[in-house]
Order: C-alpha cells, then structure tokens, then sequence
C-alpha cells in the first residue's frame, strides 16, 4: 500500500518494473534511440523568445543534509547580488533536515536586492528524486532562464553580473559554464568544511583552495535552460520514472536525459569565480555504508586522476 503524507501525496515506491525502466532509458539516452519518440514538445532554437533587458534567472537548488556547504552559496548571494538582473531562489529542502531548514529560516528574514528568496519543503522521498523538484520549478517558472545548480556552488565576485551580460539577446535552448573553479576533495577536517558547521552567519571562501575544471555540456549542475523550454517541457516531465519519488539517496542520471530529450550537448559560456566545493564525505548516503564507502574511493580515484 503507498504511503500518504499529511498533504495527501501519494508516495509510492519504485518497483521492480520501474528500475528497469530507468536502466532501459540510461541505455536509451546514450543515444541508441531517439529522443522525438519520448518527448511532446521537443524545443526548436529559432521558436524562443529572446530577452534584450530586465532579465530574469530563476536558480534551482536541493539540499539534504549538506548545510556547512549551503551556507556558503547563499551568503555568496548576499553579497554578490547582481546588479541588473532580478534572480530567484528557488531552494527545494526537507523539514526532516533541521541544520537546512534552520539555515534557510535565518536567510528568510535577509532583504538582497535583486534576489527573491523562495525555500519549498517537500516529503523526503521526493526531495531525494532531484527531478521531481526540477520539473515543478521548471513548469511554474515565470523566469526568461533557468539555472539548475547543486548546494554546494558558490556564486562569487561578478559570476551572475557576467550570466546577466551573456544572458542578454541569447536565443538557446541550453547553455553550461565551460569553466568552474573547483577545490580538490575536503574532509570534514578542513577548516572551510568545519566553519559552515551549525553557522547562519555570512561565510566567505577560501579562494586559495579553488583551481579551474573544464567541462564539455551541461551536467547536472551546470544546466542553464531557457525559460520557455523549460515551461513547455518540465525537467524530464515526459519520463514518468523520473517523477517517482525515491527513499535513499542514489547517483542521478536526469541530467544526461535532459540533454538527450532536448536534442543539445548545450553550449557553452564563460563566467568567472563560479565555484564549487567538492568533499570527500557525501553526507546525503548513509555513513560507513558500503555504497558510501565504495563512492568515497571512486571519488578520490577520480579526484587523483583529475588534479595529476
């Protein structure tokens, strides 16, 4: 029997059939099929409306149990607001999560110009599908662009006054920032990781830690997507096993079908002191966990490979 939260949600969980499902549409969105037999609305380039001023970004962003990282992007929000381009916030989060939820009740009562805050709680199985809170933000976006991003990217000194500049007269369907600066894997220990502890006050990075990362599309938090596609076609809203709720926390693959539905790698733009802070623990899977231990060596394999 599903279960039913207090907002009458049904949250049912995935069966045998769905996970197969997925694995089938991973398989599919590598390219061996087309995406035009899945997707309604499939965007055309030279159909979106094109915004020349007073430009408006709507950023999406989950957090679960990652608040010593959150702290960070939103005080970079507080103090480098843009000065010509109305953002809003858009952060999905659990009440389960009380270090977040206490975060985002102290930015609440903080007045930024040009940035609207708007923090939305859902049941912990939805939050943990990340595409269920990107497809709702995507199809009740008012926003010309919209910015689906992680809880642990900063958006330092001029990074969103650029966006707004490179936003203006652009007619895509997707766009990613080719460059972030990135930190090699932090430990608990390290002195970044351990001043965003149980803080709500204003935080500023260490730039010293961040070196530059190329990318090549539009990965999970690096997708800019225009406003109009975004409305029309959800965040994968035409795969319905993607808008099932999950009850553990597991790599996502969304993102790759997301390009693959709107037929673009993305392209590519240049922004500065776009940062991400990248840690060796990943709180959101169970602690000493086997899937936590074997995602801690990949990442650190990974990590090694990458920083040679």
């Amino acid at each position: 029997m599903p279960n039913v939260n207090s907002n009458n949600t049904t949250l049912e969980k995935a069966t045998l059939l769905d996970n197969i499902k997925e694995v089938l549409l991973r398989f599919a969105a590598s390219g061996y099929f087309p995406a035009s037999a899945f997707i309604k609305n499939q965007p055309v380039k030279a159909d979106l409306p094109i915004a020349y001023d007073n430009i408006k970004l709507e950023i999406v962003t989950h957090c679960w149990n990652y608040a010593r990282f959150f702290v960070y992007q939103l005080s970079s929000l507080v103090k480098y607001p843009p000065a010509n381009m109305q953002v809003r916030f858009t952060v999905f989060y659990s009440a389960e999560d009380q270090a977040t939820a206490k975060l985002l009740q102290h930015f609440q009562t903080i007045v930024v110009p040009n940035v609207e805050w708007n923090f939305q709680v859902l049941p912990t199985p939805m939050l943990l599908r990340r595409a269920i809170g990107r497809n709702r933000a995507a199809k009740q976006t008012q926003a010309d662009w919209v910015w689906f991003a992680d809880c642990d990217m900063v958006f330092h000194e001029n990074c969103l006054d650029t966006l707004q500049q490179l936003l203006t007269g652009r007619q895509e369907i997707l766009l990613f920032p080719d460059t972030l600066l990135v930190t090699p894997l932090l430990t608990e220990a390290d002195p970044m990781i351990s001043a965003g502890k149980d803080k709500t006050e204003l935080l500023e990075v260490d730039t010293s830690k961040f070196k530059p990362r190329k990318f090549d599309r539009a990965t999970g938090a690096i997708q800019i997507i225009h406003g109009e596609v975004a409305r029309n076609c959800g965040y994968c809203d035409d795969l319905a096993v993607y808008q099932k709720p999950k009850y553990h926390w597991t790599k996502t693959y969304e993102d790759r079908a997301l390009r693959w539905l709107l037929g673009t790698q993305g392209v590519p733009i240049a922004l500065p002191n776009l940062l991400l802070i990248r840690h060796a623990e990943k709180g959101r899977y169970k602690e000493d966990s086997k899937v936590s231990v074997i995602r801690k060596t990949i990442r650190r394999i990974k990590s090694a490979l990458i920083n040679k």
